[in-house]
């Protein structure tokens, strides 16, 4: 059983990565992310660079600008909102997009599911918006914030979780395998019960708050309460600039989900958040390994005799 367990931690390098620009393929991603907490002028110049990379990378500053509409100034601080140093760092990583793209197009196909369509076609629709979720939310986390995180509930005396709907299902699935692994850890979809157990947080614990339009309240509440109570603050977002981030004192970005009529964001955005929860549990799970190990090897053998009926 423990050869079981190590290997689920094979693999998996320690160490935090430092802030490096965005590479050319997680470009589009993080204008997916950021646009919806840009200004109007800064979406048109986000817009452009990832609709035409190779267009706008044959572009100056001054082109791009009137291009777009805007000034050399929005350019520049969209290229710095996006990751990079300045522009000239921008168009770097557009050549090699736009080179990217010409050797090796994605897949032609559209996520909007029609409610006649084949179940063939639901089927791969629905493959390829995973694949690009994950890939997004892949290439838009920050790993420092994400590090900070780990770092705080590895140690944590208590974890608690906050979610409401479809995040208060990934709130538990948090906390199912920080318990497997020994933690304390509480996951809360009630909105009073929330509130009540983070008048008892403290320094030393840690909240967690899944939303992922970055504004429920009953979610923001909690999260408030735990941060004023002392408590290390993580929000799980979509929306880093929402109400949940002035209580955070680490932010770990969701991608944006793409909705359609049959498949709503609060749906669509629960894989994004599952892959940060996988993330950042396994990071703690490396943290712990002395004790999760044995406290994961002691989980399966409690189980194992239900799964041989």
């Amino acid at each position: 059983m423990t050869q079981n367990v190590k290997e689920i931690f094979a693999g998996h390098g320690a160490g935090t990565p430092g802030i490096a620009p965005p590479a050319p393929a997680a470009l589009a991603a993080k204008v997916r992310t950021l646009a919806p907490s840009m200004t109007r002028s800064m979406q048109r110049v986000a817009e452009a660079v990832a609709g035409d990379p190779a267009g706008c990378a044959a572009l100056t500053v001054t082109g791009l600008a009137e291009l777009t509409g805007t000034s050399e100034a929005t350019v520049v601080r969209t290229a710095r909102l996006l990751g990079y140093p300045g522009y000239r760092d921008l168009r770097l990583a557009l050549a090699g997009l736009a080179a990217q793209q010409q050797s090796g197009r994605a897949p032609a196909i559209t996520t909007d599911i029609a409610v006649d369509d084949p179940i063939a076609d639901v089927v791969a629709k629905l493959a390829y918006d995973e694949q690009q979720t994950l890939a997004d939310t892949a290439a838009g986390l920050d790993t420092v914030q994400l590090g900070a995180a780990v770092a705080a509930a590895a140690v944590a005396r208590r974890i608690d979780v906050y979610g409401v709907g479809a995040s208060g299902l990934v709130a538990q699935d948090l906390t199912q395998k920080l318990l497997r692994i020994g933690l304390i850890a509480h996951a809360h979809s009630d909105p009073h019960l929330a509130v009540t157990n983070a008048v008892q947080l403290r320094a030393g614990d840690v909240a967690i708050a899944i939303t992922h339009s970055g504004s429920t309240g009953d979610v923001v509440e909690p999260l408030r309460v735990a941060f004023e109570r002392g408590a290390t603050t993580v929000a799980i977002t979509g929306r880093p600039d929402g109400a949940i981030a002035q209580y955070a004192d680490h932010v770990l970005t969701t991608s944006i989900a793409r909705e359609s009529e049959l498949r709503p964001a609060a749906m669509s955005s629960r894989t994004s958040q599952l892959l940060v929860v996988d993330c950042l549990f396994v990071g703690v799970a490396q943290k712990t390994y002395e004790t999760a190990a044995p406290s994961l090897a002691a989980s399966y053998e409690a189980l194992a005799h239900r799964h041989r009926r």
